[in-house]
């Protein structure tokens, strides 16, 4: 059950983003982090939940992400990210288990539950879930907008034993040209390839929203924040585009996962986040999504994208890919 009390304790503005930021009250349930723009010309307001799958129990897990969607709508949120594999729990004990729990895209029941809740109230969401094709699955991730199912991403970049239940993404990353921006997807150790959101960001993505699950890695010090969030700052301020992670906390059959959810702007900077890293939380902010876009001219001389020496390496690197406008 969701503690229900929250106030704001405090009131502090970044020294990045210009936000304000609220801390809220009570350690039971899932807590909110809000970040407020200063920007009269918001558009957007994006959610990343920050939840606690159990590893087999899919209704509920849905169940339960629809209750912390609720959460976000209450903030006013009409783009919310999910954590990787948010419907099924992540550490497979085997292929088999992994294959039962697996759903079709887009006709698994969990899709039409998060494609009733986003028609219900004209929400677009990306959400991380363990995808059937066939005889193959996929670490995918879905989007899901008003109107019902939009795409899918597929992980391109599988990490440790997901290579024994996975085939590797066969999707590329394509980016969703929707009412509210246009949406890239990348998932967890996608992440840490400097291709993956480069390509985003050359189809003309104004977010790449990343379902994940990150774990501890090999040399971190203790109370050092993610790796992962370095990665993420530095690949939105390298190609101008928001970044928006959500994380998934707690142990699973012996694994810890990190937490730390964030939303990071154009200019490189969060505008949310860190979440905790043990905790559900909710990481709200107000992004204009458009941006994204103004902010690549860095000054009179320099665009981040069209500096680009093409002449020295291939445009789209190596890939079929079809460049947007950037």
């Amino acid at each position: 059950m969701l503690h229900k009390g929250y106030v704001a304790l405090g009131l502090r503005r970044s020294a990045h983003s210009g936000a304000f930021y609220f801390a809220p009250r009570g350690s039971r349930g899932a807590t909110e982090s809000v970040a407020l723009s200063k920007d009269d010309n918001t558009k957007v307001r994006i959610a990343c939940v920050q939840m606690q799958p159990t590893i087999g129990k899919v209704e509920d897990n849905v169940a339960h992400s629809i209750d912390l969607i609720d959460r976000a709508l209450e903030q006013g949120a009409t783009l919310v990210v999910l954590p990787e594999l948010s419907n099924t729990g992540y550490m497979f004990s085997s292929r088999e288990e992994a294959f039962a729990l697996a759903e079709p895209i887009p006709g698994g029941p969990t899709v039409k539950a998060w494609s009733e809740i986003a028609a219900r109230h004209r929400l677009h969401l990306v959400a991380g879930i363990c995808e059937r094709d066939g005889a193959k699955l996929f670490n995918s991730a879905v989007l899901i907008g008003p109107n019902g199912y939009i795409g899918t991403f597929r992980k391109v970049h599988l990490w440790n034993e997901e290579n024994l239940y996975f085939e590797p993404g066969d999707l590329g990353f394509p980016v969703y040209h929707t009412a509210i921006g246009r949406i890239g997807m990348a998932i967890c150790y996608d992440g840490w390839f400097p291709e993956t959101f480069r390509l985003a960001a050359l189809q003309g993505a104004d977010i790449v929203c990343v379902p994940t699950n990150w774990v501890p890695i090999p040399g971190q010090a203790p109370g050092r924040e993610a790796m992962a969030n370095i990665l993420a700052m530095a690949a939105a301020h390298s190609n101008s585009i928001y970044i928006a992670c959500a994380d998934r906390v707690g142990t699973e059959r012996g694994q810890p996962f990190e937490g730390q959810s964030l939303i990071v702007g154009p200019t490189g900077w969060p505008v949310a986040g860190p979440a905790s890293r043990d905790k559900e939380e909710i990481l709200i902010a107000d992004i204009a999504l458009s941006e994204a876009r103004r902010a690549r001219n860095w000054n009179a001389f320099n665009q981040v994208l069209r500096d680009r020496r093409s002449d020295v390496y291939g445009e789209m690197l190596g890939s079929d890919i079809k460049r947007g406008w950037y």
